[in-house]
């Protein structure tokens, strides 16, 4: 019964919290024990919960034990944390005053496989007469995610977070998402100096505060920026900001605003470093503009894209789903190309000769286009066809829209023959031959 106690008091930020009850439940497969403390019981399933590795406290209120910030667990807590195999711990739907955070983190750093904590739909309530001032303790987790959360700007909070500078420089992975962020500011960013992760998705960042939340000597180490679904209208703003990231290899700007018909007027140099790079469902009409030199993995889908001309010799993913597209573009400059999304375009056929000439090609994903089932088109998709691991989802995703008795029709169904489609080339080709030789004698006859 005494690891049980503990294992509320961990759940209760290692406070030692007088009235501290709840129900727990105890969900097997996926290891994880669930705490209310709106629902309280006195048949709480304890015993359950030391099999758990995360541990969620869901739904309830910690105003009440904002005075206790300052208790520090006993030695003997500690050792039975020790013991518990605490990987994750989840906060949901709490309110939590901020003044418990740093008691919390260093509490959080005594479980030696303690690495991830979330906070979900909890409310941060700002106590600025009270200040941490316990004893430093490296951090062991390397990740904190903080999704739909409310608190106060974060414009003036440089004093506030002090007492956490010694766990955020050692921090590794931060998800701050859909919580109305509109900036960090830079002297908060300046003390990221291990951060290699930073998802910000969901808020409200503008070309202006991007700029000034990445300013020089902020997250230094930073790989992966994603900054999907945010307000960024500006190209050029972006790629100054993380112009300087030297270590950046992934970046995300999916479900932003860019005008459709912009062009970039700057030469801005991108990170040789980034290899992965997000623009889909950007509102992109053309690509004009320069791209990362030395990109893997590019995504332009869910844009209105008609054409593209790329010539990237290192990409290997190119992902152009649900565009305008009316043609497979040039894959002449893309020699090392093992995936290509194109599905859901207004593609009539497909250029089963260019390719097949790319050696690296692995996946064609082509379905859902407007397919001319005529000759010799369809040859070309029986080519392709043939190479069962290239062509993705056939024969389902691939259907006639012309000629019109073909249309709705599987291609697989409506193809013919490569014997058919000779014969009709012959046929073609004999007239061509009679009617170039009627030409010839009547102009002949007429000299």
């Amino acid at each position: 019964m005494c690891r049980a106690r503990a294992f509320m008091s961990l759940l209760l930020l290692g406070l030692k919290l007088p009235q501290a009850k709840g129900n727990c439940g105890f969900v097997e497969s996926e290891k994880l024990c669930v705490c209310s403390l709106l629902e309280v019981s006195e048949m709480q399933k304890f015993f359950e919960c030391l099999q758990a590795t995360t541990y969620e406290l869901r739904g309830g209120n910690l105003e009440q034990f904002a005075a206790f910030y300052e208790i520090t667990p006993s030695s003997y807590l500690i050792d039975i944390l020790q013991v518990l195999q605490v990987r994750k711990l989840i906060f949901t739907d709490l309110i939590v005053p901020e003044v418990l955070l740093p008691g919390a983190l260093e509490f959080a750093s005594h479980p030696l496989l303690l690495s991830e904590i979330e906070f979900v739909n909890c409310t941060f309530l700002r106590t600025a007469s009270q200040h941490y001032t316990g004893r430093p303790t490296p951090l062991r987790v390397s990740s904190l995610r903080f999704h739909r959360v409310t608190a106060d700007s974060l414009a003036d909070r440089c004093n506030d977070l002090t007492s956490l500078t010694r766990w955020l420089e050692t921090l590794e992975n931060l998800t701050l998402t859909e919580s109305q962020v509109t900036s960090i500011p830079c002297k908060i960013g300046q003390v990221f100096t291990g951060l290699l992760f930073l998802d910000v998705s969901g808020n409200y960042f503008q070309d202006e505060s991007i700029k000034s939340s990445f300013c020089q000597g902020a997250f230094p180490e930073l790989h992966v920026l994603k900054l999907h679904h945010n307000r960024l209208t500006s190209y050029d703003a972006v790629c100054e900001t993380v112009g300087p990231l030297n270590m950046l290899t992934h970046l995300d700007l999916s479900q932003n605003d860019f005008p459709p018909g912009f062009s970039s007027s700057s030469q801005c140099t991108w990170p040789q470093s980034l290899h992965v790079f997000n623009l889909s469902s950007t509102g992109l009409e053309h690509v004009e503009w320069s791209l990362p030199p030395n990109l893997e993995t590019l995504d332009l889908s869910a844009n209105s894209i008609f054409t593209l001309d790329l010539s990237l010799p290192t990409l290997k993913k190119l992902y152009l789903s649900n565009n305008r597209l009316q043609a497979v573009p040039s894959l002449k400059n893309l020699p090392r190309l093992e995936v290509l999304s194109v599905d859901q375009n207004h593609i009539s056929h497909l250029p089963s000769r260019s390719l097949l000439q790319l050696k690296h090609l692995q996946i064609l994903k082509a379905g859902h286009n407007l397919y001319n089932c005529s000759c010799p088109y369809t040859r070309e998709l029986q080519d392709l066809a043939s190479k069962l691991s290239l062509l993705a989802n056939w024969p389902h995703d691939y259907t006639c829209q012309y000629p019109s008795h073909s249309q709705d029709s599987l291609v697989k169904d409506t193809s013919s023959s490569m014997l058919q489609c000779s014969q009709a080339l012959v046929t073609h080709a004999s007239v061509v031959i009679l009617l170039s030789s009627l030409h010839l004698v009547l102009c002949l006859f007429l000299v």
